[in-house]
């Protein structure tokens, strides 16, 4: 018990106590809380990282959609314009079509 005062020894041991034990609790309350913080953000860089990975993969199909539609594009095109041109009576499709003349007078 404490020493005698004015106050009731029994009510300056309860005090004196629940503060000690107040003063106990607070490392075990500090790592509670920096567990928690340590988890949380543990927790946001997974879902950061899964939030990269879904980008990337939309930017690759993206991609690759864009890349499928270019390579489809391109012989097309080509194929178009020369035909155009063999068969719109400009030079070069005149001339294209004296060479073969030429090569099938050859053999």
């Amino acid at each position: 018990m404490a020493d005698p005062t004015l106050v009731n020894g029994q009510i300056t041991d309860s005090v004196t106590q629940a503060n000690v034990k107040v003063v106990g609790d607070a490392p075990a309350v500090a790592m509670g809380t920096s567990y928690q913080t340590m988890g949380h953000s543990t927790g946001l860089a997974m879902q950061n990282a899964v939030a990269a990975q879904q980008h990337m993969t939309t930017i690759g199909a993206t991609v690759t959609t864009q890349a499928v539609n270019l390579i489809f594009s391109v012989p097309v095109a080509a194929g178009v314009r020369g035909t155009n041109a063999i068969f719109s009576g400009n030079a070069l499709g005149d001339t294209l079509i004296q060479l073969r003349a030429a090569l099938n007078a050859m053999t």
